[in-house]
């Protein structure tokens, strides 16, 4: 009996070991996860954690993940999301199973091809989304977020946060679900966290209290005659202003409307695609045929340094000039699109292919130059 107990004790210890020892923290030897990266930009300063690691994304969002694993992630102290599905990118959408679920279903556009931006789209609108996402961007070192820029969650906030977190007079949790007129509310949980955040280098005089009334009120005046002012006195005027400027450095979720975080969130779903998109080529761009050639051609779709994978009928393509090229058949299982002339000399055609990788709802546009010649 004292070696089954023994062995029941070993067990979760040297469980507890293996995550120690796969921690993005410490330790060295072979590490044969997968990359994983938080919007296109990245979201710094965000702690992660799947069965098998646990970190801190850098600059560029990055974590490390085993495939089938789950994220859950937290600024500090404070949960963001949990049970998010750890892959190659992970946008803010798929922090909401719901969001995640809606994302599957795409919408056909205006030429009649799938278009995942479209349901995207219709998804920007989500409350708590929009909530979480606010909350994020109020969390950036700076107050604007660059277009080339992701967002910065600098260890400075990250402990002032965590102060305000153990606060008992403050909120220990932030709701991202709630109404926004409740979010936004100056005494909401969000706001009240923000509050007690300096977004100024320690010792700098914005991060200090601000005057109060009574301080400003028992100040002396400033003489009307600069000769006679005292460099080693300070004014009420002097306090004045710095209250204001004190009060005016304070973040709100205010500070981010509903649309910078629309644009926000678009800016980066389309980086993802784009990123994804760049992992993919086509055999061509430009095709040159003679209008006398009417046999079946193709064009197939590769991926840069691996093998391509597509879902089950996940490519699709028509031709813009259908009356000069015309699409044949495609296949997923092949990667590959079949056309033919079908025009005079001097006539041209544009093929849009549309294929969607594997373990991923987006899908990707290429387009392939078809022209006639004599």
């Amino acid at each position: 009996m004292e070696l089954v107990h023994l062995r029941r004790l070993l067990l979760p210890l040297s469980a507890a070991l293996v995550l120690s020892a796969c921690s993005d923290g410490g330790g060295s030897g072979s590490d044969d996860t997968l990359t994983g990266q938080i919007q296109s930009h990245g979201i710094s300063g965000l702690t992660y954690r799947t069965r098998s690691r646990e970190g801190t994304t850098d600059a560029q969002g990055t974590f490390r993940y085993y495939p089938g694993e789950t994220l859950t992630l937290k600024v500090g102290a404070l949960p963001i999301a949990d049970t998010v599905p750890a892959k190659e990118f992970v946008s803010l959408l798929d922090f909401q199973p719901e969001l995640r679920m809606a994302l599957e279903t795409s919408k056909v556009d205006s030429q009649n091809l799938i278009d995942h931006a479209l349901t995207e789209s219709t998804l920007l609108n989500n409350q708590e989304l929009l909530n979480r996402t606010r909350f994020l961007m109020a969390l950036n070192w700076t107050e604007v977020i660059q277009g080339d820029e992701g967002i910065d969650i600098r260890p400075r906030v990250i402990d002032q946060l965590n102060a305000a977190l153990n606060d008992p007079e403050l909120p220990s949790a932030v709701d991202f679900s709630i109404p926004s007129a409740d979010f936004e509310a100056q005494d909401s949980a969000a706001n009240l966290l923000l509050a007690n955040i300096c977004f100024h280098e320690k010792g700098d005089q914005l991060c200090e209290k601000p005057p109060t009334p009574a301080e400003i009120e028992s100040a002396p005046e400033r003489p009307e005659n600069d000769d006679e002012i005292d460099p080693n006195v300070t004014y009420k005027q002097d306090l004045e202003s710095l209250r204001e400027r004190i009060l005016q450095s304070v973040r709100s979720i205010e500070d981010i409307d509903a649309q910078g975080a629309k644009e926000y969130l678009i800016k980066e779903l389309a980086g993802i695609t784009n990123a994804i998109g760049r992992q993919y080529y086509l055999s061509d761009h430009v095709a040159s045929h003679a209008a006398s050639d009417t046999t079946l051609k193709s064009i197939s779709i590769s991926k840069v340094g691996g093998d391509i994978g597509l879902t089950k009928n996940g490519v699709e393509a028509i031709s813009t000039r259908p009356q000069d090229v015309a699409v044949h058949t495609w296949s997923w299982q092949e990667a590959e699109v079949e056309y033919f002339v079908d025009g005079s000399a001097g006539g041209e055609s544009e093929i849009l292919i549309n294929f969607k990788p594997e373990n991923d709802y987006r899908w990707i546009r290429k387009s392939l130059r078809v022209l006639i010649t004599e």
